[in-house]
């Protein structure tokens, strides 16, 4: 961030050379390594009149709100999507496509940003979301659908991170805390009633209104933003071409190649029954190892500005964050598109139904990751509640943060435990809140973990460390989704082949398998097992769950204690004291 006037309550990085970015919920950071925005000082721009800056933030704000409510809608209708297609063993993949996109291109938006202007930027990542959605909505097939979510996913990564670039510009630095509080809050609403709003939209209009609806809001903030968003960059000396080229093309090609061939090497295998010895199982499981290597040959050797500088990855806290932020990201998202199949496939709830059991994690959500204390990273208690004051300023005195890490992380194990125990005769209370710890720790172990992360470095790695944390992120949401889907099917056709026999078997077990809305409709007996069949599916899902989540706990425990920087003074004596230490161990 930018300079601003002397003042010790000042943010932690305000005098600090390099830009480093307001991160979002769920650690969505304005740059990365690869994309290190402009941010403008608050000298250089005329700041927006009360009437302009209520319309710029709900033009920005309401397209934050659609991409968090767009996920969690998703998640919700995975299972009604997969039966109307008659493709459920495939539905995984409309979580898998999206979040892949999002992987490749949110890195970008940052450069973006500064090539094209914020209102620019924010506009590309709206019409990319924007046509993803309404080709969803028109979606006539499976595979067309998935297409389009990977569509959406190159714009919805976009929209968080362009918003948040452009808030961190026309908001004085010492209200800025106050702002990204109302965007999470907003953020945990998109989240929130995304569930419940996408089952009940599919219990009354169909599947494709909860994408279709989506359109005017999203058309009424590309227009505010057209009219009212106009940010001044500063001026600097890079052409657009010395821009372009610092972007890491290479290492994110490489990493969604590697990725993606390795997803859909062991989708096939599990979804479309294929064997380990089929070429095409085969050969995409050697492109990701070969991807894999030279990912890691272009952010060694040949990246300007690497996604995943490998440098920072051989330092105790940063290689131990990046462990834990993969881990609990795989955690949530399995559990967030898994939960709503649970309650539809094994207690045959409709889709609101199902959607409305996301609704306690949402708050959870929002709720951990206030108490974190986010903003004490950047020096802006002062915008907090007296309360969450009051917290801070103790946990800085007594070095809590390593306790609160491990605290978080133990209560995403818990609520793994408990999902993985759900049965038939599970309280109603259970399926309701279990839930809760996870999410709440979740979001607090996210918060806490960065903080550690930025404590533990110096000044000029403040960006790319923060990119190396999304980065992980990021690719446990995706392997979350696409792994538990897998595994799903795997152990599905499994159970239904053991217990359905006969002539017609194969087909009733197909016809299972692609539409859980037929369950219902089946013979008693044969219900049943579907139902039996679908349990002990999740339920393995879950109970890796568990065991991901005890490599969470493990994770966390070696992420060191540094003290918490406040003033710029207080990080500055931080930075010399860290170099003498390195001095004397280099020595």
């Amino acid at each position: 961030m930018s300079s601003t006037p002397a003042d010790e309550r000042q943010a932690l990085l305000s005098k600090s050379n390099v830009s480093v970015s307001v991160v979002q919920e769920y650690g969505t950071p304005s740059s990365s390594g690869t994309s290190t925005p402009s941010v403008v000082k608050p000298s250089d721009i005329n700041n927006p009149s009360r009437t302009d800056l209520i319309w710029i933030l709900a033009g920005l704000w309401s397209a934050v709100f659609l991409g968090a409510l767009d996920t969690t809608i998703v998640a919700t209708l995975v299972s009604p999507i997969g039966s109307y297609f008659q493709k459920s063993h495939q539905a995984s993949y409309l979580g898998t496509s999206y979040l892949l996109s999002v992987c490749c291109f949110t890195p970008l938006y940052g450069r973006l940003s500064d090539i094209m202007g914020r209102k620019g930027a924010m506009l590309l990542a709206l019409s990319l979301f924007g046509i993803g959605t309404l080709l969803c909505g028109m979606a006539n097939s499976m595979e067309f659908l998935i297409f389009a979510r990977a569509i959406a996913g190159m714009g919805g990564g976009g929209v968080m991170t362009v918003s948040s670039i452009s808030i961190t510009d026309i908001i004085p630095i010492k209200q800025r805390g106050l702002y990204q509080g109302l965007a999470n809050i907003l953020f945990g609403l998109g989240s929130g009633i995304g569930g419940p709003v996408g089952g009940w939209i599919n219990d009354t209009l169909g599947w494709r209104a909860a994408f279709l609806i989506q359109m005017p809001i999203l058309v009424l903030s590309a227009i505010v933003i057209t009219l009212k968003v106009n940010i001044k960059l500063p001026e600097t000396k890079q052409t657009v071409r010395q821009k372009l080229a610092r972007i890491d093309y290479g290492g994110s090609f490489t990493l969604v190649v590697f990725v993606g061939s390795l997803l859909l090497g062991l989708s096939l295998k599990t979804s479309e029954d294929l064997e380990w010895s089929s070429p095409t199982v085969v050969s995409l499981l050697c492109s990701s190892g070969i991807f894999g290597v030279a990912f890691v040959f272009v952010e060694a050797k040949w990246a300007p500005e690497p996604v995943m500088p490998l440098r920072l990855l051989t330092m105790r806290t940063p290689l131990f964050v990046a462990i834990s932020n993969f881990c609990v990201s795989s955690n949530a998202f399995a559990m967030l598109y898994n939960v709503p199949l649970y309650f539809s496939a094994v207690r045959l709830n409709s889709a609101s139904e199902a959607g409305l059991h996301l609704l306690p994690n949402a708050i959870a959500v929002s709720c951990g990751s206030v108490f974190a204390g986010w903003r004490v990273l950047f020096g802006l208690s002062v915008d907090l509640p007296l309360a969450l004051l009051y917290f801070f300023r103790m946990m800085r005195k007594t070095g809590k943060l390593y306790w609160m890490t491990l605290s978080s992380a133990v209560a995403v194990l818990l609520s793994a435990i408990l999902i993985s125990s759900w049965n038939k005769y599970t309280h109603k209370l259970h399926l309701w809140f279990d839930i809760v710890f996870g999410g709440f720790g979740m979001s607090s172990l996210i918060t806490s973990t960065l903080i550690a992360l930025i404590a533990s470095v110096d000044k000029k790695d403040y960006a790319v460390a923060t990119g190396i944390s999304y980065l992980f992120r990021t690719t446990g949401q995706v392997l979350g989704v696409s792994l538990s889907g897998a595994l799903i099917q795997a152990v599905l056709v499994s159970s239904l082949r053991k217990g359905i026999q006969g002539p017609d078997a194969e087909k009733i077990i197909q016809s299972i398998r692609h539409s859980t809305a037929i369950i219902p409709t089946l013979d008693p007996p044969l219900r049943e097992i579907a139902i039996q069949s679908y349990q002990h599916a999740l339920t393995t899902v879950f109970t890796c769950q568990v065991a991901l989540a005890c490599i969470l706990v493990l994770s966390c425990t070696p992420i060191e204690e540094n003290p918490l920087p406040g003033s710029h003074e207080e990080q500055e004596e931080q930075e010399r004291l860290r170099r003498e230490r390195n001095g004397r161990v280099t020595a």
